[in-house]
């Protein structure tokens, strides 16, 4: 094998077809690729895995031997394993979903060196078994590197924590002079110090990648029947497109799948509740149609590759920022434009607040959390920049970007703090009415003198905040509740959510705090919105003319017969860019074709002549 073919630059054009790297991918390939060690920090879609997988095939191809890459993520191995192997690149998985006898013959692929990079769990890595094989190859010579990937697993700060993980360490313990780089798409600056001291990581290098992704558009919105502000949003929006829904609970992740399905929108459920062989189902079919949306809970996600899911929306809050930023990085990971909208009222502040509460965690931990959950509800609150607030939480300087929905359209603002004091005031009235405590409906009820049976039988009309507050629209007056209890001045109890007031209150009763707050407004529906009804043809992602565009579509129909013959998503056999590219430039010769970005020497040889033939019957 030539010098020439060793580097990582020549790894990257051959095998993946990348002109160059982006970013910080050179310089974290090229210091693993010399042994060291690396911590980085890279958002979803930045290309983190080419950061192990270049350094992987070059140091096999050096000195033989496997990379280890640990992954929690079955649905990442087989994806990855699905596209190296496309690519040329020997590469396997170990997971529950193999035979006795496929995965023995994949440790022996392993153990004679030929493979050049094996997926597998934590729990699988950490086995007295395992250890036992990494210690031949490691005595042979034949051990290359490990890749930790969601690396933020192994924190209790982290947003997904996960105790496997925590075993990890002895990879450093028994193979100090194996490298070893670890990455994740989000960790604030505690969770960062926890992989470095939990991974004995304090030797490596640390990478931070910017964490904008400028095709991202941020939108946050007040409930008013969310299902509906989704149908609405999907339909003015997305229609066709190919999108995530997160929901908190299994059961709304199965009942908004069933009624988006009702509505005409292809959706699937998918939850850690559901049997292993739906999940799989589900989770393929997302993976290789078109336009289907995947309703879920956290379960679903981390790992997908999925390049074009045109929109991440949320029908709960999220528990923090790092979970909100993970879970909306899905979407647009080809660099297209793409949407992240979430609905969130007064009861996901109720409900996310309980559920730290009453959490069996030590009170530091509490801390944290509530921290971490006020920082997110800043920003659903924020009248300024979405993306300046998210990336000001990483530590990330930033201007307006004038693409999230406060720069497209400016809220309105008003000044609530005396709307506060009468909620208050209010709140303390029940109280003062032998111990009596009410939730937010019924307070409101009272604040606006509406004449209810509750109000009848309590006696409330006869109270000095009855109907103070009438001029105020029931939505404003959610808001405030809704900030009252963000901001730790209001706390929601018992089963009913009654409110109570808390030491803080103190404050606002007296006028110390200000409480500038956004008026609910209706947005405009943007450009898409305007189009004619019925199914439509995706737009190439460069722009095509007339038999450009048909080129294009004979590329994706081509493609598609590819994929579904060797059971694998379309954009593993060729990303939709790669395909416009094509149909845009019209390569006449293997050689020319072989200069588009994405096509590798590999695949050139396994589909070049197919790809021209193609072209060339287009019309």
């Amino acid at each position: 094998m030539s010098a020439a073919s060793l580097t990582p630059l020549a790894v990257l054009h051959e095998v993946f077809g990348y002109p160059a790297f982006r970013g910080q991918q050179q310089a974290i390939v090229e210091h693993v690729t010399a042994g060291g060690d690396a911590l980085v920090l890279m958002p979803t879609g930045g290309g983190k895995s080419l950061c192990y997988q270049v350094p992987a095939i070059v140091r096999h191809r050096r000195e033989r031997g496997v990379a280890v890459v640990v992954s929690p993520l079955i649905a990442l191995m087989h994806d990855q394993v699905g596209a190296l192997e496309e690519a040329g690149v020997h590469a396997a998985f170990l997971n529950s979903t193999l035979t006795l006898e496929e995965a023995q013959r994949i440790e022996r692929e392993m153990m004679s060196g030929r493979l050049v990079l094996l997926y597998a769990a934590p729990e699988r890595v950490t086995t007295p078994r395992f250890l036992a094989q990494l210690d031949s190859l490691h005595e042979r010579g034949l051990l290359s590197l490990f890749a930790i990937d969601e690396a933020h697993c192994v924190s209790q700060w982290g947003h997904d924590f996960r105790e496997d993980y925590l075993a990890l360490n002895v990879l450093h313990e028994r193979y100090a002079d194996v490298p070893r780089i670890a990455l994740t798409a989000t960790a604030d600056d505690l969770t960062r110090a926890d992989i470095i001291e939990r991974l004995q990581l304090g030797s490596a290098q640390v990478f931070v990648s910017s964490f904008d992704r400028p095709n991202i558009r941020y939108a946050i919105v007040e409930k008013d029947d969310a299902r509906r502000q989704l149908l609405r949003f999907i339909r003015d929006e997305h229609e066709g497109d190919a999108g995530i829904v997160y929901c908190l609970s299994r059961k709304k992740v199965e009942e908004t799948a069933a009624w988006l399905n009702e509505e005409g929108i292809a959706a699937l459920p998918y939850h850690a509740g559901l049997d292993a062989d739906v999940r799989r189902r589900h989770q393929d079919r997302f993976l290789r149609d078109e336009g289907v949306v995947m309703v879920a809970t956290i379960a679903f996600g981390m790992g997908i590759d999925k390049p074009d899911v045109r929109f991440v929306a949320h029908l709960d809050l999220p528990k923090n920022i790092e979970s909100y930023y993970q879970e909306t990085g899905r979407a647009g990971r080809d660099g297209e434009p793409a949407d992240a909208w979430m609905a969130y009222g007064l009861q996901d502040v109720v409900n996310q607040r309980r559920m730290i509460d009453e959490s069996p965690a030590g009170e530091e931990f509490k801390r944290g959390q509530r921290a971490k959950l006020d920082a997110l509800l800043a920003l659903a609150e924020a009248h300024d920049c979405r993306r300046v607030r998210l990336l000001a939480y990483f530590g990330e300087p930033s201007s307006p970007c004038g693409n999230c929905d406060n720069c497209l359209n400016p809220p309105a603002t008003w000044d609530a703090t005396e709307a506060a004091r009468k909620a208050l005031s209010c709140v303390y009235r029940f109280h003062q009415n032998h111990g009596q405590r009410f939730g937010a409906v019924h307070l409101i009820d009272v604040l606006r003198g509406k004449s209810t049976d509750k109000v009848a039988q309590y006696h409330h009309e006869r109270l000095s905040t009855f109907g103070i507050g009438a001029d105020i629209p029931e939505a404003q007056w959610r808001s405030v509740l809704r900030q009252l209890i963000a901001l730790g001045h209001l706390r929601a109890e018992g089963e009913y959510n009654t409110l109570e007031l808390t030491e803080s209150a103190r404050s606002v009763l007296r006028g110390e705090v200000q409480l500038l707050l956004r008026v609910p407004a209706e947005h405009p529906k943007r450009g898409r919105a305007a189009r004619a009804g019925g199914t439509r043809e995706k737009a190439a992602p460069v722009p095509l003319d007339a038999d450009g565009q048909r080129r294009y579509a004979a590329l994706k129909a081509w493609r598609a017969e590819v994929a579904r013959e060797h059971n694998l998503p379309a954009y593993i056999v060729f990303h939709d860019a790669t395909l416009a590219e094509m149909a845009r430039s019209q390569p006449a010769s293997l050689d020319a074709l072989g200069r588009i970005s994405g096509v590798g020497a590999r695949k050139l040889e396994a589909y070049g002549r197919d790809i021209l033939r193609v072209l060339e019957a287009a019309p």
